[in-house]
């Protein structure tokens, strides 16, 4: 019974840290208060029932139980598929990669961002070919679009801008990656009708036609969104999509897997993965 008394005091601290460290109250990070509430719920309930228990009928507390430990497990399954559901593959010399938006703050961008920005700058370091596509659009909070945001800060420390793509429609991962894929076949397009407007006159004979390389995506976000994100892609018209993963900010980590494991459960409910 003390452990669901220690939980409980361990989600209102955690809660509380995650509030100061950020600087951001959002609705999902609320689930710490109500892990307490639950917590304090149960460790009641527990001592009631060592109480009244010829009084209490058998099943409630063996229902209660069941949840808990059915939560747990789901729990459990989820986070081993975000961290262990992702295929390496070699990820050199792709053609885009699509770096995922995240918050954007008034004072700049959050430390997420900035983990996923400097491993494109890196990537783009050792695979000078890529193109990177930025997607995020701009959240009512945020003083501009992610993507924006991220161009700045990439240009800023020495990236070309004829290598960056925007998208600056998108509002969830879903979106990041239909946004994207639709900015990615534009440019195919556009690189296309560039090469027949200035066409290689060849004498005939000299050459063979050959079918067109297929196209080699990738796409970067932090470790724990890096499965959910190939998921979705491969539910929406990317199939064989590459997965390039950065670290995540420590402090924030466990919020993190949390957050995302509900995702994923809403992601496959509705059907985007």
């Amino acid at each position: 019974m003390w452990i669901l008394w220690l939980i409980a005091v361990s989600c209102i601290i955690y809660y509380t840290v995650i509030v100061i460290y950020s600087g951001i109250t959002t609705s999902f990070s609320l689930i710490w208060l109500m892990f307490a509430a639950i917590s304090v719920l149960l460790a009641a309930g527990w001592e009631a029932y060592i109480k009244y228990k010829d009084k209490i009928p058998l099943w409630i507390p063996v229902s209660v139980v069941t949840m808990c430990c059915t939560g747990i497990m789901v729990f459990a399954v989820v986070e081993i598929l975000i961290f262990t559901g992702v295929t390496v593959r070699d990820t050199s010399n792709l053609d885009y990669v699509i770096v995922l938006g995240a918050r954007v703050k008034e004072t700049g961008i959050t430390k997420s961002l900035k983990k996923r920005l400097d491993k494109a700058i890196k990537y783009l370091d050792d695979n000078p070919g890529t193109i990177l596509v930025l997607s995020g659009g701009q959240g009512e909070d945020e003083p501009v679009s992610e993507a924006v945001a991220m161009r700045d800060y990439l240009v800023y420390n020495g990236v070309r801008e004829e290598k960056l793509i925007l998208d600056t429609r998108s509002f969830s991962t879903v979106e990041n990656i239909a946004y994207s894929r639709v900015a990615i076949e534009e440019d195919q397009a556009r690189k296309k009708v560039s090469r027949l407007d200035n066409p290689i006159i060849m004498k005939p004979g000299t050459f063979m036609e050959v079918p067109d390389k297929p196209i080699k995506i990738g796409v970067l976000t932090n470790d724990f969104h890096v499965y959910r994100a190939q998921q979705i892609a491969k539910k929406w018209g990317i199939p064989d999509i590459c997965a390039i993963s950065c670290d995540s900010d420590p402090i924030l980590f466990l919020h993190f897997c949390v957050r995302e494991c509900a995702a994923i459960l809403k992601d496959k409910l509705v059907g985007n993965m």
